[in-house]
């Protein structure tokens, strides 16, 4: 009896979990070596897949969308702005960006009713790393920006495409500095894949080399 007491508490405990898990929408714990996209897709092997889907759709290589991520919300699903304060009056976060690549309301209004908003979620990495690959597509095509030039897709990302064409950036050192950053690190990220590529690529039991694709 306390055996079957012992199973039931268990089973209640667990249920409890999940729907309370459900409910707070559990997030997913942000990669600890971020410096490395080997041990980011050690720690989320399906963000892996989910890199390689969008650079097959849109065109921009795993390593710049990751880069991409880690800047805007160091991998945090549920990244937001601070809020800004008067002294001890908050006067609210300065933009709507949300998310893993912190995409504001408008833009993603516009992702969506093209690219269907059924289930989309800008706290879900798999919706994440499209939008930012959509959003690069749209650059290359409006501004004629390389799929591989990190540094000015990232300012036409957080510019918007109206103000990187504008030059709006050209008075920004620190937003300078920071695309600068985020090209470095897809640099480093394209050097790291190289030694484990073949290793997520073939991970699923029905694949196997030479016909992973």
């Amino acid at each position: 009896m306390m055996i079957r007491d012992g199973r039931f508490q268990l089973s209640y405990t667990l249920s409890v979990f999940v729907i309370a898990c459900v409910a707070a929408g559990c997030a997913s714990a942000p990669p600890k070596a971020q410096h490395n996209i080997c041990s980011v897709f050690e720690q989320h092997p399906a963000w892996y897949d989910y890199a390689r889907k969008s650079a097959a759709q849109w065109g921009t290589p795993p390593q710049i969308q990751m880069a991409f991520v880690r800047q805007e919300s160091s991998y945090r699903e549920n990244a937001k702005p601070p809020f800004e304060w008067f002294l001890f009056i908050p006067l609210g976060r300065p933009s709507s960006a949300t998310g893993y690549a912190q995409i504001q309301d408008p833009v993603w209004k516009e992702y969506k009713a093209e690219r269907g908003s059924l289930f989309r979620s800008r706290g879900d990495m798999e919706d994440a790393l499209d939008f930012i690959g959509w959003y690069n597509h749209k650059s290359h095509q409006q501004l004629g920006l390389s799929k591989w030039n990190t540094r000015d897709l990232y300012l036409a990302y957080h510019e918007g495409r109206g103000g990187y064409k504008r030059g709006s950036y050209k008075k920004k050192p620190k937003l300078l500095q920071v695309a600068d950053k985020v090209a470095r690190t897809a640099d480093e990220y394209g050097q790291q894949l190289k030694q484990c590529d073949a290793k997520f690529r073939c991970r699923h039991w029905y694949q196997f080399w030479p016909f992973c694709s």
